[in-house]
């Protein structure tokens, strides 16, 4: 395999959510104002049938997950972006657009429980249908780093207050 060979993934399985469109999901999993509700939703993940059930394994205790995914409907990426809370255009790789040079995400989600096959699953931000190419447990001494600066998103919340939403958005 050379340096540019492309990578071939399959999903384990798609997302179910109330998503349906860009519109009406949140930005970010844990930042639900400006959604219709402002809850968290429920949504679930089914193994596909070529995954042995195995996998799951161990699974139940951890409250946490990430869910790595394809942003299966963007449509290009461009090197500049505006985020959605304002302020100029940033380089695509220091925002969470989902319009980038590979079109793949991240997300930490809550584990309801586990059914089978099924992941029940709380706080998404996914569209309903998304390829989940792969989940890995949260794991709070590795993954979370609470005094870690955020750049130009630390100024953004200096100014607007801390994780400040972009509120309701409008329909295109």
């Amino acid at each position: 395999m050379t340096q540019d060979s492309p990578f071939t993934y399959r999903p384990i399985g798609h997302l179910r959510s109330p998503y349906a469109r860009r519109i009406d999901a949140p930005h970010q999993g844990t930042v639900v104002a400006g959604t219709e509700t402002g809850e968290f939703v429920l949504a679930t993940l089914e193994l596909q049938d070529w995954l042995d059930e195995e996998v799951l394994q161990d699974l139940t205790g951890f409250d946490r997950l990430w869910l790595i995914f394809a942003f299966h409907r963007s449509e290009g990426w461009k090197s500049l972006v505006k985020p959605p809370r304002g302020g100029p255009k940033r380089g695509v790789l220091a925002t969470r657009s989902p319009h980038r040079p590979n079109p793949i995400g991240l997300s930490a989600v809550e584990l309801i429980k586990i059914e089978g096959r099924t992941l029940h699953l709380r706080g998404v931000d996914l569209l309903d249908g998304t390829p989940v190419l792969d989940i890995k447990p949260y794991v709070p001494y590795a993954d979370a780093f609470p005094e870690a600066k955020a750049g130009w998103i630390d100024e953004l919340d200096a100014k607007l207050g801390c994780r400040s939403a972009p509120g309701p958005r409008k329909p295109r």
